[in-house]
């Protein structure tokens, strides 16, 4: 279970949450509103080694390499 990075468009607020899978719908702590995944921060492929060009966004890849 991965632990990711959301924001709130609502009222701003950034939070980790724990969830079951990538594609889980995560609510606002703050004010409840629906939250969207954001991606930053270091990346690293299955291997353990930092993936080159990686953004996080596993939708809009081919794999890791």
């Amino acid at each position: 279970m991965p632990i990711l990075q959301y924001a709130c468009k609502n009222c701003g607020k950034s939070f980790e949450e724990l969830v079951k899978t990538h594609n889980d719908k995560v609510v606002c702590p703050e004010c409840g509103s629906p939250a969207e995944r954001t991606y930053c921060g270091q990346m690293f492929s299955a291997t353990g080694k930092p993936a080159k060009k990686c953004s996080g966004n596993c939708k809009t890849c081919g794999g890791c390499r």
